[in-house]
């Protein structure tokens, strides 16, 4: 099966998902979160830098959790294209 290339959109909404969850990280290293969050390091930064543009499901709600935001508050804070989610 081939994986059909990800649009210029998907590309930049992938780079606010990563914003928005670093912002929200705040002074908590990486390290930490990845570790509540049950991802490596590797992968938290690859999501947070936009190289990984669409992360799975469970990964991404289980970031949202690891830093305190609801599913919700964290699509609003991507759509809103905001760097910091409260």
């Amino acid at each position: 099966m081939v994986r059909v290339p990800l649009t210029e959109a998907e590309h930049a909404r992938g780079e606010r998902l990563g914003a928005v969850l670093r912002g929200a990280r705040g002074a908590r290293s990486m390290a930490e979160v990845a570790t509540e969050a049950g991802i490596s390091v590797e992968t938290l930064r690859k999501i947070e830098t936009g190289r990984i543009p669409t992360p799975a499901f469970f990964t991404v709600v289980a970031l949202a959790d690891a830093v305190g935001l609801s599913v919700d508050a964290l699509r609003m804070a991507v759509e809103q294209g905001l760097a910091r989610a409260v």
